[in-house]
């Protein structure tokens, strides 16, 4: 008998007149996971308590922000072209966050509120790249936990298979051209799964890192493993020279990330310790 992972039937539930849907409660079990281990890793470094959340305040929106910008720009058919609705750019709950814009967007507001602490005085602040490592396995496991919202849209999957872990995803829901398929690579679990395994290897290794390392392993690491996550997928996605544009960012982003952590290889010795490096 073929095993399979079934796609869930339900997406959302209703509490009186409001609709609850599964991937916003996705995203923030997310948040409240990566707020509450950047705090504690914070102050394992030697900060002052709150500061995470106070700087979360600004940069979780203008993530969601930016996460969503990008999606619209990288996809813009679907909301914008002969058959799209553009007030549907703004049902985030359907799914649409793109990482890069979340990422650029969240980082750049968190530099901007840490920077106004700083100015304002703020006791037990440290330095903006201390508090990036500080965030950075809270944030991927955000990531990991986010991605499950997916599942319950019934989206992010890939080629077909027929492997014991392959998503069975429903007729309505297949691409054109793979209504004959019943399951596909479950990427977003994939994703999910390399998160984890990319929050452990910091953990493991961060007490060799610079400050400013720990947060640039994470987005090279991460991006690495999205770059094979995107040749696997199958869902409308422009491309370049026969890569989606996201394979393309992935691997641009990478790059940078390499560029700064080998910089940052001749600044200043290591931060934290063996024992503060823990959770």
């Amino acid at each position: 008998m073929h095993r399979f992972i079934p796609t869930p039937n339900i997406s959302s539930f209703s509490v009186g007149p409001f609709t609850v849907h599964f991937y916003a409660l996705c995203i923030v079990a997310g948040i409240a996971v990566a707020i509450f281990l950047g705090d504690k890793r914070y102050r394992k470094f030697g900060g002052a308590k709150n500061v995470v959340a106070d700087v979360a305040i600004f940069a979780v929106p203008f993530g969601i922000i930016g996460g969503r910008i990008y999606h619209l720009i990288t996809s813009p058919d679907d909301y914008f072209g002969a058959n799209g609705n553009p007030m549907d750019a703004f049902k985030i709950w359907q799914g649409g966050l793109g990482i890069w814009g979340a990422i650029a967007l969240g980082t750049l507001a968190a530099w901007w509120q840490h920077e106004r602490l700083r100015k304002e005085g703020r006791a037990g602040l440290l330095s903006f790249a201390k508090f990036a490592d500080a965030l950075a396995p809270g944030v991927l496991l955000a990531q990991a936990i986010g991605r499950f919202g997916n599942w319950f849209n019934g989206e992010l999957f890939g080629k077909p298979t027929t492997l014991p872990w392959g998503l069975e995803i429903p007729f309505f829901s297949r691409p054109m051209g793979y209504s004959q398929f019943h399951t596909f690579h479950p990427t977003f679990a994939y994703e999910a799964l390399w998160c984890v395994v990319v929050a452990l290897l910091i953990l493991r290794l961060e007490k060799n890192f610079k400050p400013g390392q720990s947060f640039l392993f994470y987005i090279g690491a991460y991006c690495v493993g999205r770059f094979f996550f995107e040749i696997l997928r199958i869902d409308t996605a422009h491309s370049i020279a026969g890569l989606r544009i996201n394979a393309w960012m992935s691997i641009f982003v990478a790059s940078a990330a390499l560029w700064g952590f080998r910089r940052r290889s001749h600044f200043e010795s290591p931060h934290i310790d063996e024992e503060s490096g823990t959770l």
